[in-house]
């Protein structure tokens, strides 16, 4: 992946059971959360903004946190059992259940390589 590119991964919140959508992007070499997606309040989701973060809502009425722009050494799901992650890629959508199975830990780095 390219400076610039983007990616995410949605899942079912376990407790709360909605979908729940980070947005990536490559930066600086590097993995950055950019955003985050979901419908409802819960266990283990933002409920304060930080600063530079700014929270809309969608035309489906999710809430999005925008400016996160966090720096990720690496980034790890634990593909759901009962409900699956889902990679977006390229307008791909990828069921890391479909390709890892479940229970699978996924984890996603960037390495830049200098031809």
């Amino acid at each position: 992946m390219e400076e610039g590119g983007t990616f995410s991964v949605t899942f079912i919140h376990s407790v709360n059971q909605y979908p729940l959508t980070d947005y990536y992007e490559i930066h600086d070499k590097a993995i950055f959360v950019e955003a985050t997606k979901y419908e409802a309040f819960g266990a283990g989701v933002q409920t304060e903004l930080n600063p530079g973060e700014t929270m809309t809502y969608t035309e489906d009425g999710a809430m999005l946190i925008t400016g996160i722009h966090q720096k990720r050494n690496g980034v790890t799901y634990l593909v759901g059992t009962v409900y699956d992650h889902t990679l977006t890629i390229g307008g791909e959508e990828i069921s890391l259940r479909d390709l890892c199975g479940r229970n699978a830990k996924v984890s996603f780095h960037y390495e830049f390589i200098l031809f």
